[in-house]
């Protein structure tokens, strides 16, 4: 049996109440307050961008951050900072998984 995959919390950046989140730069602000937890042997040059637990993204039009819940057993304050900051700051919150991006097919003809 496999363990589960660490859950992805996306902070969205509307509150409650359905206004956009000010400032406008807050996911880079908090993503970049946790850019100092990483995994273990992250590799060279690696502390110059945001950590793989915490990242900014744009989705829909609306500002996020990407919180994994693995950033949880790595630095459990540096989790409740993110989600105390969702929590004080009324922002949606939704459990949810990043996928990849999928590449369009190949044209070039197909069954007819």
């Amino acid at each position: 049996m496999t363990a589960p995959k660490p859950r992805e919390i996306f902070i969205q950046g509307i509150t409650r109440g359905g206004r956009t989140f000010r400032p406008s730069d807050w996911a880079e602000r908090l993503a970049g307050a946790l850019s100092v937890f990483r995994p273990k042997g992250s590799g060279i040059g690696a502390h110059i961008g945001y950590s793989p637990y915490c990242v900014p993204r744009v989705i829909d039009g609306v500002k996020c951050v990407i919180v994994n819940e693995a950033l949880r057993d790595v630095e459990p304050m540096a989790w409740e900072f993110a989600m105390n900051f969702a929590r004080d700051n009324e922002l949606q919150i939704v459990e949810a998984c990043l996928l990849p991006d999928i590449p369009p097919p190949a044209s070039g003809g197909g069954a007819t």
